[in-house]
């Protein structure tokens, strides 16, 4: 927490944001600001931030957390039974939130707001001591009806902040613009390493299919962009290999597995411009990044995660624990590194806990290494099925059939993979090829045509909501 705060108060004099509107932020507005919250209370609270790319969202947020406040970072869109789920399960103390957005909630309004958002009291009555060390909570990826939480020391944040500004080259002068929710960890964590160094973010909520945002991108100057597979597929369709934009040096891409064929496209688009591209691997519970694969050797090894960032380390293990040191043998992953988070939370008390983890994480991905040391994912461990004694990884009949269609998701149970499409016409394309490149027979594949792939904020396929 003080190593925030004096972050903060180095950078005082440095501009924070810039909004749409081109309204500016100080990160001196957030040292005035978190002094306003610890006289308001001086305890360490929990606030639920109902958060949006906006000025008053992230000033709120990163003064919670030099105050020492623990903020679960939400949608301010979030479905309200899911809200009320939430603090029925976790009692907040406050709640941030835009003005006028909070009417039919039981809470105070506190008169404490800046850049149009404003702090609200709640009526919980319940009294827990929350970890010294806590500091974040996130919801885990997927989970838009579970009350499960990633808890988030101090540490995690500045030592993962630290670790992607090194290999990023990161310094004052940069100006990421925002294409991710606040709420989501890759997009909070363009953030952290960003502030770290005293940069500048550029806040929109505008999509990169609005004229909008390119015309503030480019406006603005904006110096790089991060995006998950579905944002680089849209960027594919605006054919982003003519776009004259000088100023964006740094494009980074995580949030899931892009396909290998539109890696080469942007590796090689950015070679061209001289831009930097840099495909990068992460969960929430590690505070974001994992690894990084160096722009040098993306367009070589176009279908790798790459390298542990600085500061971590990965490992192998076969299915009875036992770590494997040779080469192109697939097994789960384990990450060591100092960003990986306390543990989960399920209910209020769990707040209460210390680090579980201890800087040890299974990710529950299969991968393998390669001659040269870089990492592949391969699949999911329970995104497995096996069909007539082969195992097949859903994860990867997903990539194959991207080679001929761009809306597709796997589902299965042993013996039936169902294959979800958008496109009518395809349907017995897909089925052939999939059995094809398988060697499995056709009657294994049952294809469904749906209207549009469920897909989170975030661009991440919702498997729970297909339904087989």
């Amino acid at each position: 927490m003080d190593r925030l705060t004096n972050i903060f108060s180095r950078y005082r004099s440095n501009t924070l944001a810039i909004d749409e509107n081109g309204q500016t932020a100080n990160y001196g507005d957030i040292c005035e600001f978190s002094e306003r919250i610890k006289s308001l209370d001086p305890q360490k609270k929990l606030v639920f931030c109902l958060s949006d790319n906006t000025l008053g969202s992230l000033v709120g947020y990163l003064s919670f957390l030099s105050a020492g406040w623990v903020p679960l970072m939400l949608d301010k869109n979030i479905d309200r039974k899911l809200l009320d789920d939430l603090i029925s399960q976790y009692s907040p103390n406050y709640i941030w939130t835009a003005k006028n957005c909070i009417d039919t909630l039981t809470a105070t309004s506190l008169n404490q707001e800046i850049f149009s958002y404003q702090l609200y009291r709640t009526e919980s009555s319940k009294c827990i001591s929350l970890n010294k060390q806590l500091a974040l909570l996130l919801t885990t990826s997927g989970s838009t009806g579970s009350p499960k939480l990633v808890r988030i020391s101090y540490s995690n944040i500045l030592e993962n902040a630290a670790s992607i500004a090194k290999y990023l080259d990161i310094n004052s002068q940069e100006r990421p613009i925002t294409t991710l929710p606040m709420y989501y960890s890759y997009g909070l964590s363009v953030i952290h390493s960003h502030i770290l160094c005293g940069a500048t973010i550029l806040l929109t909520s505008r999509s990169i299919m609005e004229k909008e945002f390119w015309s503030m991108l480019k406006e603005q100057q904006a110096s790089s962009i991060a995006g998950v597979p579905y944002t680089f597929e849209m960027l594919h369709r605006l054919r982003f290999e003519r776009m004259n934009l000088p100023h964006l040096k740094t494009i980074t891409q995580a949030g899931g597995k892009l396909n290998p064929k539109l890696v080469e496209y942007f590796a090689n688009s950015c070679n061209i411009s001289g831009k930097r591209f840099f495909v990068m691997y992460g969960q929430t519970e590690a505070t974001a990044r994992m690894s990084y694969l160096p722009s040098e050797l993306v367009s070589l090894k176009p279908s790798s995660i790459g390298i542990a960032i600085p500061g971590g380390d990965f490992h192998l293990t076969d299915e009875n624990g036992n770590e494997i040191t040779l080469p192109n043998i697939s097994g789960e992953l384990l990450y060591k590194g100092a960003n990986v988070s306390m543990g989960y939370a399920e209910s209020i008390l769990d707040l209460e806990k210390g680090d579980e983890n201890k800087g040890l994480l299974y990710t529950g991905d299969i991968a393998h290494r390669d001659e040269d040391g870089l990492y592949y994912i391969v699949g999911r461990k329970k995104r497995f099925i096996k069909i007539f004694g082969n195992r097949v990884s859903l994860d990867a009949a997903e990539q194959l059939l991207k080679e001929i269609i761009g809306e597709v998701a796997c589902v299965g149970v042993d013996d039936k993979l169902t294959v979800f499409i958008t496109d009518p016409s395809k349907s017995e394309e897909v089925k052939r090829f999939i059995s094809t490149k398988t060697g499995i027979h056709v009657s294994a594949f049952d294809i469904q045509v749906i209207k549009e792939i469920p897909k989170s904020s975030s661009g991440k396929v919702l498997y729970s909501q297909l339904h087989f």
